[in-house]
């Protein structure tokens, strides 16, 4: 993936669910998203809290054209929404690279979940 075309990464990307987003709060999310959302607490937030995720999330996807990805197992509510804010910074071509790492998190936890199955 990591010398796929720049399209086929956008593709894999622009799969993921925005957090606490729609999704989500539908409860529509697969069990393994659900349950990596609840690890980092983003299944107890406030009203206040949900809407400054929805605000980031929209600030992000204005600037990027692509879902805020991050592996939710490895981090907390205040670590993702700082990471939101760190990563708001980047250029395009970092916060491919940035969210493609992410997704290689999320995937090498998963895969090592089915194997102590």
């Amino acid at each position: 993936m990591r010398e796929a075309p720049q399209e086929r990464q956008l593709a894999l990307i622009r799969a993921h669910p925005d957090l606490v987003g729609r999704t989500a709060l539908a409860g529509t999310l697969t069990r393994e998203s659900t349950g990596e959302q609840a690890s980092a607490g983003l299944n107890a937030l406030s009203p206040a809290e949900i809407a400054l995720f929805q605000k980031q999330n929209a600030a992000y996807r204005e600037k990027f054209s692509f879902p805020f990805v991050i592996c939710a197992r490895l981090n907390k509510k205040d670590a993702i929404l700082a990471g939101f804010e760190r990563r708001l910074q980047n250029s395009p071509e970092q916060e491919i690279l940035a969210a493609l790492g992410e997704i290689f998190k999320i995937a090498e936890l998963r895969l090592r979940d089915l194997t102590l199955q």
